[in-house]
């Protein structure tokens, strides 16, 4: 297949006939991606206002392409070498090239896979970008083959919040913290609004540095900040969500995961609290809602070690076989809502289908296949 230059990026593109997407080849970075939603069209991700920019050009590869959605492994800075190993921020699988393999349309199904041979911890990782007919999603599918070890590893979906407030909310969490150390540094021109280490839960109510709450069940807010906080599932359960309503625009965007694989979820609000190169203040209104089994955003040998979370019974890591693949599924989507939709109470599956339910009592269903987060073979 070959690439076409997307905001500044080579990219692959796949289409179907409700979801247009493009997946860059350096970094295996997903968007921008438009869904088709009756008689509009919504591109919810976020891209980063240099790319494509001049300036980009000598920033690593992850920043230079910044949009979307991308697999991290490991996750986080890793700014703390894990025994022999020194990482890049977020991973190879976020920085380096990806392959094409093969893109194929079989039944309802059209998909693209890639591939990257990772060089720090040999391993072989196959990404899926799949498209199902009449569905408004996007799955993704990595497997890791052939590594062994232990690992933190994690999704960075971003969403960009240009014209409207959203409403956010998540499956049940069992524990929910504000990161632990120095998110940002004044002394470097980075500002944080939220009280370092606080637990809390509930979304609307998250202590704040000056001694007040923030409300996190809302978005943009806290304008000149940075924070980042982190929601954990309890051990076991089977299937969990993300969501942000737009009630203006009358959609919801959601994630689906499997917390068994995927154990946590960080949320990023990024809203002109960095001002040093490349953010220089203009990155805001953004909002990353991160899928992860990882310490935080610090990398493999904080989530390798014993930390407070893993302590409490969260998975941080988990150890790589030879013989047994990683297999991480999500799928991405939006679902049209009715008029009064306030936010997300509950996402549900069904049969082919998703059931949304607001905390005022409306409710919407999306086409979903919700049996790809299990593993389901489409190609």
């Amino acid at each position: 297949m070959k690439t076409v230059r997307i905001l500044g990026e080579a990219s692959f593109e796949i289409h179907s006939d409700v979801v247009s997407a493009a997946l860059t080849q350096e970094g295996g970075q997903l968007g921008p991606v438009e869904f088709v939603l009756g008689k509009k069209t919504v591109s919810p991700f976020h891209v980063a206002p240099w790319a494509g920019a001049k300036e980009a050009k000598a920033l690593p590869p992850i920043l230079r392409a910044l949009r979307g959605d991308f697999f991290c492994m490991p996750f986080g800075g890793n700014e703390s070498p894990w025994k022999t190993e020194k990482h890049p921020a977020h991973g190879e699988t976020a920085n380096n090239r990806w392959e094409f393999q093969v893109a194929d349309t079989k039944g309802l199904w059209t998909g693209l896979q890639t591939v990257l041979q990772t060089i720090i911890r040999p391993t072989t990782v196959t990404k899926l970008i799949a498209l199902h007919a009449g569905h408004t999603a996007v799955y993704s599918r990595h497997i890791v083959s052939g590594g062994s070890g232990p690992i933190n590893f994690g999704h960075h979906a971003m969403l960009a919040f240009d014209s409207e407030h959203g409403n956010v909310s998540t499956s049940r969490f069992v524990r929910g913290q504000v990161f632990p150390g120095e998110f940002e540094k004044a002394a470097e021109g980075g500002y944080s609004s939220l009280k370092p280490g606080a637990l809390f839960n509930d979304l609307a109510k998250v202590p704040a540095a000056d001694g007040s709450f923030a409300d996190l069940s809302r978005y943009p807010a806290r304008e000149g900040f940075e924070d980042l906080v982190m929601l954990s599932s309890k051990p076991g359960t089977k299937f969990g969500w993300t969501a942000v309503t737009f009630p203006k625009a009358r959609y919801v965007w959601f994630s689906l995961k499997d917390p068994r694989v995927l154990a946590s979820t960080v949320l990023w609000h990024s809203n002109g609290g960095r001002h040093y190169p490349p953010w220089n203040g203009r990155h805001r209104r953004v909002l990353g809602l991160e899928e992860v089994t990882s310490y935080f955003h610090y990398g493999l040998a904080e989530s390798v070690a014993p930390n407070e979370v893993s302590q409490a019974g969260i998975p941080t890591c988990v150890i790589l076989s030879p013989q047994q693949p990683l297999i991480v599924n999500t799928i991405l989507g939006v679902a049209a809502i009715p008029n009064g939709f306030d936010r997300v109470k509950s996402i549900k599956p069904g049969d082919g289908e998703i059931l949304l339910e607001s905390m005022n009592g409306k409710s919407a269903r999306s086409k979903i296949d919700t049996s790809f987060i299990y593993g389901k073979e489409t190609f």
